[in-house]
């Protein structure tokens, strides 16, 4: 039996990861780091709130004792310059990794990225070097195992919606079409990705790096 951590459980990606988690036999404790409240109740799940996580090291002795973290918590670049993107996108990242490899060394770490990052760190993309950046730091702390997920086209399931509102009014629009959509290698679904994760606990895979169709496949690992 695993136990897990998940951040960004508030978001589309990571409700959809936090549910297969829930259901999933061999997982039997989730806790949730979010700065509002699930406002969720189910046996296995656990939930700290932190407005700051910055302030990680403040519930740290909460944190111990676990065998993986989904890390889901993203934020759009849209608006914010370098600074301020870096700042949500690898600062905080960077915080969670130290903090919890300190406690729980043996963990595997999987990072929810997006497609098109740039791991070199050295293009002209500024969201794409600071995910990299982002990457190349989760993927080489030393964990047991490490993910960079790296997903494009998402379709959300089981009621799950994005915190984006156009985003919502788009997937309204296209559903009729999510049955043929999801034939295609580079869509994948927030169950599907709920399903990778779940997956790496279980089964190493030599690729770090995993897009839409790593994703897929993955999912369905027996």
């Amino acid at each position: 039996m695993k136990k897990v951590i998940i951040t960004g459980a508030t978001g589309m990606v990571g409700k959809g990861v936090l549910l297969e988690c829930l259901d999933h036999e061999s997982i039997s404790e989730v806790l949730v780091v979010n700065r509002n409240s699930l406002e969720l109740s189910h046996p296995k799940l656990k939930e700290i709130l932190l407005k700051d996580f910055m302030d990680l090291d403040k519930v740290k002795d909460e944190l111990g004792g676990y065998d993986a973290c989904f890390f889901c918590m993203g934020v759009s670049v849209l608006g914010l310059n370098e600074a301020t993107y870096t700042r949500i996108t690898y600062d905080i990242t960077k915080k969670f990794v130290d903090v919890l490899f300190a406690l729980n060394p043996e963990m595997i770490f999987n990072y929810v990225s997006g497609t098109g990052t740039d791991s070199s760190e050295k293009g002209r993309s500024m969201w794409a070097r600071v995910k990299g950046k982002t990457e190349n730091y989760v993927l080489n702390k030393g964990f047991k195992d490490a993910y960079a997920f790296r997903p494009g086209g998402i379709l959300p399931e089981r009621g799950v919606k994005s915190r984006t509102g156009w985003y919502n009014a788009f997937y309204v629009i296209t559903r009729p079409f999510f049955p043929w959509m999801k034939k295609s290698k580079n869509i994948t679904t927030t169950t599907r990705i709920g399903h990778a994760m779940i997956h790496t606990l279980f089964n190493s895979q030599d690729v770090k790096h995993l897009e839409n169709k790593d994703i897929n496949n993955l999912a369905q690992t027996n």
